[in-house]
């Protein structure tokens, strides 16, 4: 505990701790100060992503950048499939499908290109496993296709598709967590020795005790929920003020905020030069999204959801999340990186949100 209380006293970012309960507060106060708790929430998250960070690299240490990297890609999840439940409860599924849409090329486009940029900043060509990298853009593809089908069932008969595009998505949901079940045995047991990282990193600092860190990580993921219920209540009614459509809110500030936590983590470690851990984050945490948290949303919607939600996404939302995966299946394949690969992966993700941004406030999507 008094490694926790000197780390704070030491970083100012963590000074902004004031934060959380601060906006829990005024969650109780001034419920209705919907810009008030927006802003709030995303100052309050800043430094619980620092803590996880913290947390996170300290886990890592004691069983390897892979198993960190799975791990801190679960708990910045688990923030994100709480923000979607609250949305699904509330019956808000263009959000929902925006904010998995959205965390998918989030993760394997901006979290993954400025992890490049930031490590190839420091270092001129960084090296990092690149059977990672494959197993995860495969991963990625494979529920595209997913996402693909559903639509092209409904095209197909007018009168019943809505309720065929309905059954197939239950039928998907369970296969995609099968597949992601599987890749998991795969990487994890049966051929874990190729996903090994090469120690290429810098010294490491002392870490905190492996008990400290555990303790850290399980009430910070709960602060962070606790934060994330707040913002997802509020974020909608500042985006209408503030003149953005709900594809837009989903696909960016929803995306952006829930994987706050993952992107410090991977950051940090490829300014340390330790790209696979953050390879494993950005494109672990995109096939996580694509196959567990969208399936699991899927059937949690027969039981809280108003209706159950099917895996049919308005076109433009396919295909982004098309390119970003062979985007990021192209870029992974050589096993190096550099800062202009970096930027360009950055590049196409400011085209997305620029492209977002444009569609009206009324508007369920682009086509």
């Amino acid at each position: 505990m008094n490694l926790l209380l000197k780390e704070i006293r030491h970083n100012p970012l963590l000074w902004m701790l004031v934060f959380v309960p601060a906006v829990l507060l005024a969650e109780r106060l001034v419920p209705s100060s919907h810009t008030l708790l927006f802003v709030l929430a995303v100052l309050a998250i800043v430094p619980l992503a620092g803590l996880l960070s913290h947390a996170t690299e300290a886990v890592a240490e004691k069983t390897g950048d892979a198993v960190g990297g799975l791990l801190n890609a679960t708990l910045g999840n688990l923030t994100e499939l709480i923000i979607a439940v609250t949305a699904l409860h509330a019956g808000e599924y263009m959000l929902v499908k925006a904010s998995i849409a959205g965390a998918i090329v989030t993760n394997s486009l901006f979290m993954l290109g400025a992890s490049f940029l930031l490590g190839g900043l420091r270092y001129h060509v960084q090296d990092y496993n690149r059977a990672g990298g494959r197993l995860y853009s495969a991963l990625l593809l494979m529920a595209t296709f997913a996402l693909l089908a559903p639509g092209a069932v409904a095209d197909l008969d007018l009168t019943k598709g809505e309720a065929m595009a309905q059954k197939l998505s239950a039928a998907l949901a369970v296969l995609l967590i099968a597949a992601y079940a599987l890749g998991l045995l795969f990487s994890l047991k049966t051929h874990k020795e190729l996903f090994a990282n090469a120690d290429h990193g810098e010294a490491h600092e002392a870490t905190w005790p492996i008990g400290l860190a555990i303790g850290t990580l399980l009430v910070v993921t709960v602060l962070v929920a606790l934060v994330s219920e707040i913002f997802v209540e509020s974020v909608q009614k500042a985006a209408e003020t503030l003149g953005m459509s709900p594809a837009f809110v989903g696909f960016i500030i929803v995306a952006l905020v829930g994987a706050a936590a993952e992107m410090a983590v991977a950051f940090s470690a490829a300014r340390k030069n330790r790209l696979d851990m953050s390879v494993s984050i950005a494109l672990g945490s995109a096939s996580q999204i694509a196959l567990f948290v969208a399936p699991i949303l899927v059937l949690l919607s027969y039981v809280i959801g108003p209706t159950p939600m099917d895996l049919e996404f308005w076109p433009g939302a396919v295909k982004m999340v098309m390119i970003a995966a062979v985007t990021a299946a192209f870029i992974t394949s050589s096993g190096r990186s550099a800062w202009f690969i970096g930027a360009l992966l950055l590049f196409i993700y400011v085209i997305f949100g620029m492209t977002l941004y444009m569609v009206p406030p009324g508007s369920h999507g682009p086509a």
